[in-house]
């Protein structure tokens, strides 16, 4: 059952670790990136990163979105990090049961407007955000559970 997917330029890290992977009541944490993927001391430092208790997969885009389409991950509790808003709105696209994207961290890159004070988009992520919410996936900032969601669509 997929708990959450959050857009994170960090992937793991102690917000993610620690955090939500507690809120959530997480046992697997699904790294979906085409880079990470082919990357082996980022992948062993993520798996680091994580809980002991916490299961990490590092996939390909493509490969996360057969992965959850054909039920390979239904017996996980499962959060999914992105990095970056593109691969979010490619995973949207590619699975129909995904219902809301959570931005926690989109980095500052030159051309980039704030829409909080930790996310940071580009006019293609504003595409990206704009077909998301008018195709009815929830997409909203929040860095930690205890802060409040911020609707994404008042922001823009």
């Amino acid at each position: 059952m997929i708990k959450l997917l959050r857009v994170d330029h960090r992937l793991i890290h102690g917000q993610v670790a620690l955090t939500w992977s507690n809120a959530l009541d997480i046992n697997c944490i699904l790294v979906a990136n085409d880079n990470v993927v082919n990357n082996s001391i980022q992948k062993t430092t993520l798996k680091l990163a994580a809980p002991h208790n916490v299961k990490v997969v590092i996939k390909n885009i493509e490969d996360s979105v057969e992965s959850i389409n054909t039920g390979k991950t239904d017996k996980y509790k499962l959060l999914i990090v992105v990095q970056n808003i593109k691969d979010a709105y490619r995973l949207v696209k590619g699975i129909p049961s995904l219902e809301s994207v959570n931005l926690g961290g989109v980095k500052e890159v030159p051309g980039s407007q704030p829409l909080t004070h930790s996310v940071f988009v580009t006019e293609e992520d504003r595409k990206y955000l704009k077909e998301m919410i008018a195709s009815n996936t929830e997409v909203y900032a929040q860095q930690v559970p205890t802060d409040a969601k911020q609707d994404i669509k008042h922001l823009m």
